[in-house]
C-alpha cells in the first residue's frame, strides 16, 4: 500500500453546500423571493425546467444531514445563508424564523463536533434588491453589509469562521454578462459594475463580522481560481493567457490583496467601473484572515479577436479526462494556483473551499453507489494539496463539493457532485463509495 499524504494537525476536513441548491422550501416561514426562485421560472432557463423549490429539502431534513456528517466524520461544514430567507426584502425587518433555522443548524454542528463555516452569499440575491438594481447598483454593497451584522450578531458568538461571498466571478459574469444563471441579464457593462460592487461588500462587511465576534473569529472570501495556459506557444497565445488571467484571478486577487486594480486589466476594463471607484479600494483591501479557493480545473486560451471583453476563447486539450460538466481533470493546476496564490499574495491561511466533479452515478443492485471515477478525482487532488503544503502553503482546510447531490444552477438535477447520493423523488440519501473513501481521508488526516 502506498505510503501515507498526512495533513497538519488540526486540518480542517470537510464538505460544502450552498443554500438555494440544497434547503428546498422555498417560501416556507417568511421567507422571501430570491433571484434564483424567479429565474428558475423562465421558461428554458433551467435544463428539464427543474427549480430550487425542493432541492434536497434540507430545510426539513437537516437533523438526518447533520447525521450525515456525523457518520461521515465531517470536521467542518461549510454552508451558506439565504439572504431573503433572513430578511425578505434584503433590507429591514428580520424574518425571525429564518434566522431561527440557521441558529438550530450552528448548535446542531457544534453538538457533532463539526466547525461551522458560514458563508454570507452563494448567489441567492433577494429578488427585491434586483429589482432596485441588483449588484450594478452601489446601494447592493451596503445592504449586503446590514445583513452580514444582522446574521453574525446572532451567530457570532459561536462562528469562528465567515467566508463573506462565493465565487463573485462567477455571480457577476454568468449573472449579469451572459445570462446563463440568474437574474439572466446580458451586459457585460454591467456584470464589471457588479465585480466592484462585490468587492466593495466584501470590503464593507469584514469589520463588521470580526466586531460581531470575538478572538477567535477568522474572516475571508472564497474566489473560483485556475491556473490560465496558452493553448500554444504562438506569442499570440500567451498574450490572451495574460489577459484571460487577469480577467478571471487578478482582477480580484490584486484589489483584495493589493488595493488596487491590475494596470493591464484597467486597459481593457477600467472604463466601464463605476464612476469613482478609487475611493473604495482601501475598503476593499481589508486585511482578511484567510482565502478560500474553488478550483475544478485549469483553463486553456487562444486568441480570438472575434470574442468580446478579453478576446480569448477556451481550448479543450485532446486525450484528456473529463467530467461530467466538460471540465478537464487536472490535479496540478490545484498546486499550481495554491502555490502561485501564495507566492504572489501571500494571505495568512489558505482553504480549498471548493473542489470535486461531476460523473454518472447510479444506485447498482447491490443498494451501493460506486463511483471509482470521484475516488481517484479526489485522491489527485487531495494529494496535489498536500504537495503544497509541503512546500510551505500555508492551508488550513479542504472542503469537497459537495456533501450532498443537489441543484446545479442552470443545469437543474442533471449533475451529480455529492458524495452522498441523493433520489429526489424520495429523498432517500445514500453515502456513495467516495463518500466512505473521504470518511478514511480523514480518520487517517492524510491520503494514500
Amino acid at each position: 500500500m502506498a505510503g501515507l499524504l498526512e495533513f497538519p494537525k488540526d486540518f480542517a476536513w470537510g464538505a460544502a453546500t450552498a443554500a438555494y441548491q440544497i434547503e428546498g422550501a422555498w417560501d416556507e416561514d417568511g421567507k422571501g423571493p430570491s433571484i434564483w426562485d424567479v429565474f428558475c421560472r423562465v421558461p428554458g432557463a433551467i435544463q428539464n425546467g427543474d427549480t430550487g423549490d425542493v432541492a434536497c429539502d434540507h430545510y426539513h431534513r437537516w437533523r438526518e444531514d447533520v447525521a450525515l456528517m456525523r457518520e461521515l466524520g465531517l470536521r467542518a461544514y461549510r454552508f451558506s445563508i439565504s439572504w431573503p430567507r433572513v430578511l425578505p426584502e434584503g433590507k429591514g425587518k428580520v424574518n425571525r424564523p429564518g434566522l431561527d433555522f440557521y441558529d438550530r443548524l450552528v448548535d446542531a454542528l457544534l453538538a457533532a463536533g463539526i466547525q461551522p463555516f458560514i458563508t454570507l452569499y452563494h448567489w441567492d440575491l433577494p429578488q427585491a434588491l434586483q429589482e432596485e438594481g441588483g449588484w450594478p447598483a452601489r446601494d447592493t454593497a451596503r445592504r449586503f453589509a446590514d445583513y452580514a451584522d444582522v446574521v453574525s450578531r446572532r451567530l457570532g458568538d459561536r462562528v469562528h469562521h465567515w467566508i463573506t461571498l462565493n465565487e463573485p466571478w462567477v455571480a457577476a459574469y454568468a449573472g449579469y454578462g451572459n445570462g446563463y444563471h440568474a437574474p439572466g441579464i446580458r451586459n457585460p457593462l454591467a456584470a464589471i459594475q457588479a465585480t466592484h460592487h462585490f468587492l466593495l461588500a466584501h470590503g464593507l462587511a469584514v469589520p463588521i463580522l470580526r466586531g460581531n465576534g470575538d478572538a477567535a473569529t477568522r474572516v475571508g472570501i472564497t474566489l473560483n481560481l485556475a491556473p490560465v495556459h496558452p493553448a500554444s506557444d504562438r506569442s499570440a497565445d500567451e498574450d490572451a493567457a495574460r489577459r484571460y488571467d487577469g480577467f478571471l484571478n487578478r482582477w480580484f486577487l490584486d484589489p483584495l490583496f493589493h488595493g488596487r486594480y491590475p494596470e493591464d486589466m484597467l486597459d481593457l476594463l477600467g472604463a466601464a467601473l463605476p464612476d469613482g471607484y478609487q475611493g473604495d479600494m482601501e475598503t476593499i483591501a481589508a486585511p482578511v484572515d484567510f482565502l478560500g479557493v474553488n478550483n475544478y480545473t485549469r483553463t486553456v486560451v487562444a486568441d480570438d479577436p472575434e470574442s468580446p471583453v478579453v478576446e480569448t476563447r477556451e481550448v479543450k486539450p485532446h486525450g484528456r479526462p473529463y467530467t461530467e460538466m466538460g471540465w478537464e481533470v487536472y490535479p496540478e493546476g490545484l498546486y499550481e494556483i495554491l502555490t502561485r496564490v501564495h507566492r504572489d499574495y501571500a494571505p495568512p491561511s489558505l482553504y480549498v473551499t471548493e473542489n470535486g466533479a461531476a460523473f454518472a452515478d447510479q444506485v447498482s443492485a447491490d443498494g451501493r453507489v460506486h463511483d471509482p471515477q470521484r475516488v481517484d478525482y479526489l485522491r489527485e487532488y487531495i494529494a496535489q494539496a498536500h504537495r503544497a503544503v509541503e512546500e510551505g502553503v500555508p492551508l488550513k482546510g479542504y472542503f469537497v463539493w459537495t456533501l450532498l447531490d443537489n441543484f446545479e444552477w442552470a443545469y437543474g438535477y442533471s449533475k451529480r457532485f455529492g458524495i452522498v447520493y441523493v433520489d429526489f423523488a424520495t429523498q432517500e440519501r445514500t453515502i456513495k463509495d467516495s463518500g466512505y473513501w473521504y470518511r478514511e481521508v480523514i480518520a487517517e488526516n492524510g491520503v494514500r
